[in-house]
This record gives structure tokens, sequence and C-alpha cells, in this order.
């Protein structure tokens, strides 16, 4: 065991502690009683600062304290006004691009030591931080040509911080694994690994421009949001330099009370622009905290800061579209079937006793307004159910999971009465009509016939006519299918030119 990482774990239990931020003294009403009683053993140790302003506004200055990954955590906690409460949601929101920046010079220097050159050649104008967070801050500059733009500059050393975070990370998820047996099934450990793995990919300021102008492209395609353009002149390992976005901050309370702002149709746009890239691409922004939102009246959004990129498998995209479908239409043995179908719930549970489960989460949802629904107990019932069938958590799901509940959250915020299904439900319909209509299991029908086809041309190139004849008679399924593949293909391929 890394002793060091151990200590570092210990001293973020401590600090939570001192703070009174692990489990605040306003939650004693609500606790069960074996928790009360240690939750008041361990307040016998807090500070001075446990006395100071709200739960939420302690734990926020303690996160701010702990360091990047501490501060990601703060950074989804605040968006879910509608499970802790919008006092607390709004008291963590500070984590989000409110941190105190490096000075400038330092800035310069980065910059000057990146590009081998000085700063004013590149940027003859330079101005302050306009924003800070976790691993880096942004620059509003001018570049030589005349072009507005956003620089963004990591901090210094940040790289030794986030290995040292990620080594307690890792402690701390093998402690849940072995003293939390319930909380295995949601897999700690490999949740841990993803979180490192896109933060190493944060501090690589080239992944991040790459990134970034896939998605601007992906974006343009449906129009429900935008990103700035790459200014490819100005990237390097540690500096990543846009165009300026326009726009008012989602972050700043007073935006939402703008004129002609439609906050509804926003909230409407966030959620099918999501859910376009992750259906439609199989690629989407993984970090869309308020924090990373710019919006235009009446209802353009605007999106920054892509380090964390997320990515889906043709299959696990269609898996997903056949769920949020088969929730849709309140299909519930759809639903259990996709979940069997992936290998999300273990093939020795029955299906129909889990479509039966699936039905008393999904019913209460529809036809309420979400101010009406429990959102906490709603995702308690969930957490039992699945439990109770012993799904485990996909690691490959981690970051869409986490995404969206954060999407979700900026959603309500902007429309407390959002109802999510219905904004979602045109982006799902679309991929539905397109991947699982007739023409399209054609169409994927002649194509696994054309594989069939250039695997035997590969196995014809690498042997002889003769040992070809052999395997063919070996394998007489695999002729016949390629043939009949091949003429089906033929067929779809006519029949979309003259029908």
């Amino acid at each position: 065991m890394d002793l060091s990482a151990f200590f570092r774990l210990l001293a973020a239990g401590w600090t939570l502690v001192r703070a009174d931020a692990l489990i605040p003294r306003e939650l004693d009403a609500v606790l069960p009683p074996g928790v009360r009683t240690v939750a008041r053993v361990l307040r016998l140790f807090s500070g001075r600062q446990a006395r100071d302003g709200r739960p939420g506004e302690r734990l926020a200055r303690t996160l701010e304290r702990l360091g990047p990954v501490a501060i990601k955590l703060g950074q989804v906690l605040s968006t879910r006004a509608d499970i802790f409460g919008a006092r607390f949601a709004g008291d963590l929101s500070r984590l989000k691009d409110a941190l105190p920046p490096f000075p400038i010079d330092v800035a310069r220097a980065e910059i000057e030591r990146e590009f081998g050159r000085p700063v004013a050649e590149i940027f003859p104008v330079f101005g302050e931080a306009v924003a800070a967070a976790s691993l880096a801050q942004a620059h509003r500059a001018v570049m030589a040509d005349g072009r507005e733009v956003a620089v963004k500059v990591l901090r210094p050393g940040i790289e030794r911080r986030v290995g040292a975070d990620s080594r307690t990370l890792l402690i701390a998820a093998r402690l849940i694994e072995a003293l939390v047996p319930p909380a295995r099934r949601l897999e700690p450990m490999a949740f841990a690994r993803t979180v490192i793995r896109s933060l190493q990919l944060e501090l690589d300021m080239r992944f991040e421009a790459a990134g970034a102008a896939e998605l601007s492209e992906v974006m343009n395609r449906d129009g429900w949001m935008r990103a700035p353009k790459v200014v490819w002149d100005g990237v390097a390992k540690r500096v990543l330099t846009l165009e300026w976005a326009d726009g008012l901050a989602l972050s700043d309370p007073a935006t939402l009370e703008v004129p002609g702002l439609d906050r509804k149709a926003i909230a409407d746009n966030l959620i099918r622009a999501f859910l376009a890239q992750a259906l439609d691409h199989g690629v989407f922004h993984a970090d869309l905290h308020e924090g990373n939102l710019f919006v235009l009246p009446p209802s353009g959004i605007v999106a920054v800061d892509f380090g964390i990129v997320g990515r889906l498998s043709p299959e696990t995209r269609r898996y997903l579209a056949e769920i949020l479908y088969g929730f849709l239409t309140r299909d519930y043995t759809r639903v259990a079937k996709a979940h069997f179908d992936a290998g999300y719930v273990p093939s020795h549970h029955d299906p129909e006793a889990f479509a039966q489960a699936l039905r008393a989460v999904g019913e209460p949802v529809f036809g309420r307004a979400a101010s009406e629904l429990a959102m906490g107990r709603l995702l308690s019932l969930l957490f039992e159910i699945t439990s109770l069938f012993d799904m485990r958590l996909r690691p490959e799901l981690v970051l869409l999971q986490k995404t969206m509940v954060t999407v979700e959250g900026v959603a309500r915020r902007l429309w407390p009465d959002h109802d999510l299904w219905a904004a979602a439900d045109p982006v799902v319909r679309r991929w539905i009509a397109r991947e699982l209509s007739p023409v399209a299991r054609a169409r994927e029908f002649a194509d696994e016939g054309l594989r069939a086809l250039r695997a035997i041309a590969r196995l014809a190139e690498a042997d002889s006519e003769k040992t070809v004849i052999i395997e063919a008679e070996r394998t007489p399924g695999l002729v016949w299918f390629a043939a009949g593949a091949a003429v089906a293909g033929g067929a779809f391929l006519l029949a979309q030119m003259f029908g």
C-alpha cells in the first residue's frame, strides 16, 4: 500500500471532520440513530471553522483545499439542487470557475516556455485571468492577426498534485470495496481508474484541442449547442487557445434573469445536444456543468472546456437507445431485454421480474411535474432494485452516467419543472427510426455479407486454390451465408437506387 496516499486520505477525512462537512450537524434530525451517534462523536473533533456558514459553504471551502479531484466532486454535487436543495447547490457553485487565480507573470512564463518565444509575439494583448478552475485558468487575449481569443494555461505543478490525488483516490476505492460490500457492484476501482484517466488527459492541452475540434464538428450538425474554434497556432502541451466565446456565463445567477432568455428552451436544447452527441456520434462533452456553459438569448448554448470527452461504442449506443426508448414508450419488457442483452443484469435473473421492478421506478415519473417528484427517493428506490438484481456498474458508462446527472441538474436549475423525457423524446425516436428501421436492418445484413466476402478474399490470397476449396468444404455455412448476404446486399442497393 502507498503509505503517503493512505495518510493523504486520512488527512482528507480529518479535514472534513474538522469543518463538520463529513456528516453536518444540520442533518441530525434525519439520520438513523447509529449514524447520528457516530456523527456526534466525530463532531467532538470539529474546529472553529465548523461554526462558520452553512453546510454547503463549509463543504465548498474544504473541497477547495483538498485539490482537483475533490473539486470535481463538488462540481457534480452543485448541479443537483433537486436532491440537495437550492441553497446547498448554490453554496457549492463557487467551485465551478471562481477559484483563486495564479499570477499573470507565471502564466506568461508558462506560455513562453511552451512556445520558446515572447508572449507579445503571439498575443500582443494578454489580459488578467477571467476564470480560474482546479486545473487551469483562462485569459482573454488578442493575437497578432487581430483575433480575440481565450488562452487556457495549466496551473504550475498541477501534474504532481493530480498524481498524488489519484493515488489517494485508488486507496479510497480499495477501502470501499473491502469495507462496504453493497458498494462493490458500483465498481469503485473501475470508477476511480476512469476518473484518473480522464484527469490525465486533461493535463495535455493538445488532447483537449483535438476534442474541442471534434465536438465542434459534431455540434454543428444539429445546432442545439456550439463550440468556439480551436486556434492551432496557439496550442501546446500546457496551453490551449480558442476563439473567444460570446455569451452570458450560466454560472452567474444574474444570467437567469436576463430579459428575452427562454430558460425552458435552453434546458431542452442542453438535453438534446448531449443525447445527440452520445447516441448519434458516440462522442460527447463529459463536463457540462454551468461553469463550462454560456448562453445567447433567446436559447443559444456555447460550451467550453473540452478536457473530458466521453466515447461510446456502437453496441453501447444501441443498448442505451433501446433502454431510453423503452422508458419513453413505457415498454418495460423492452427495457429489461436491453439490460439482459447488454449483460447489465446477470442471465440467471428473471427478465419479467426485472421488467416489473423497472415499472415501479418508471411509472411515478410520467405525467408529473419535476417539482412534484422526490428525486432522492426515486434514486434510492432504483438503487434498491438494481442491488436486488446484482447489476454492476459498467466502466464504459461511468462518464455517461456522471454527465447525465450533471446535465439533468443544470436543466432543472434552468427550469425547475423541466421534463427530461419530453426533451429527450425527439432525439431518441430519431435514432430508433434511423438505426432500427427495416432499411437499417437490411443495410446491417448487407454489411455482414460484405465482411464475410472480404474474409474469404483474404483467405484466397493467403492459401492456394486447393486450400480454399478444402476450407470452403469445411465451412459451407460461411460460404452460403456470404453468398446470401451478397445477394441481399445487391437487392438492397438496387432498391435504394431505383425504389
